[in-house]
């Protein structure tokens, strides 16, 4: 397993498991599927409400607490300062776990700057091995980095061949921020595993364009954690290690840059009003 260093020198896999949008009954399974398979970092958060069959499959599948990388991560709703507390606590007894290895802010809204200072916090009691944020604009997460004691460890963000983030690619590097992929895939959208480039690329190759995809974003040095229910999927997710991607076919996939987001439009005045007051728990 390929692992990249953090800049507070802790190991995260380039690939893990996504449970965004898997249902609670549904989790477990797959989650054990994955371990199975040989997936060693699990990516939850409390708004996916999976929190607990993440951490029973953790508990049942054997594998060493050390051996796992178990991310989740805090809602807008809980960034004040001792609701941030509380969250936290609340996540570890549904995970079932003594310590986290990634802990991230789940949207750059409401009053992120507390709830990094409780987040640095359980970082320096050791409760926490890394911190970070998600779906962080590069101005915002500057600022906050600037005006913090701790720079974060990761930053979360979409990324795939339609919105390859480049800018921001290039500004976490500089900065020694771990560039983690989020809808790798683009959720399916804009047609992306038809796309006739990417097919040629597959076809040279003998392997899928999901394949192709996960191994551009990792020569990118660009974590991913793909979302599949179906083993054979994540098998086949996880077989990215033995083929390597030519300079001109990085070229090519480049090339497919459109610099917009098939998802959602984080400057979108609905949208954002929508996740700054969208509630998870009363």
């Amino acid at each position: 397993m390929k692992q990249v260093r953090l800049n507070n020198g802790v190991m995260m896999p380039s690939i893990g498991f996504g449970v965004y949008q898997i249902p609670q009954n549904e989790t477990e399974r797959a989650v054990t599927d994955a371990l199975e398979i040989g997936y060693r970092m699990i990516d939850t958060a409390s708004s996916y409400f999976n929190e607990k069959e993440v951490g029973d499959a953790v508990r049942n599948s054997g594998i060493k607490r050390e051996e796992l990388f178990i991310t989740t991560k805090l809602w807008v709703q809980d960034y004040e300062y001792d609701d941030a507390l509380r969250a936290f606590e609340k996540s570890m007894k549904l995970l079932g776990l003594d310590y986290l290895d990634l802990y991230l802010l789940h949207k750059p809204y409401g009053n992120y700057y507390s709830a990094w200072r409780a987040v640095e916090r359980l970082y320096k009691e050791g409760r926490i091995r890394a911190i970070g944020v998600t779906s962080f604009p590069d101005e915002r997460l500057l600022d906050m980095m600037l005006h913090n004691e701790i720079k974060p460890m990761v930053n979360q963000i979409e990324t795939n061949p339609i919105h390859q983030q480049k800018a921001s690619n290039a500004f976490l590097c500089r900065e020694g921020i771990q560039h983690e992929a989020w809808a790798p895939f683009a959720e399916g959208k804009g047609d992306i595993f038809n796309h006739p480039l990417l097919k040629a690329i597959s076809k040279q190759h003998r392997k899928s364009i999901g394949q192709v995809i996960l191994r551009w974003l990792n020569q990118r040095n660009v974590v991913v954690i793909p979302k599949t229910v179906h083993k054979e999927r994540m098998a086949e997710n996880f077989d990215i290690f033995n083929f390597t991607l030519t300079d001109k076919e990085m070229s090519i996939i480049s090339e497919l840059d459109t610099g917009a987001s098939l998802i959602y439009d984080a400057a979108d005045l609905p949208t954002v009003r929508f996740i700054s007051t969208h509630k998870i728990h009363d």
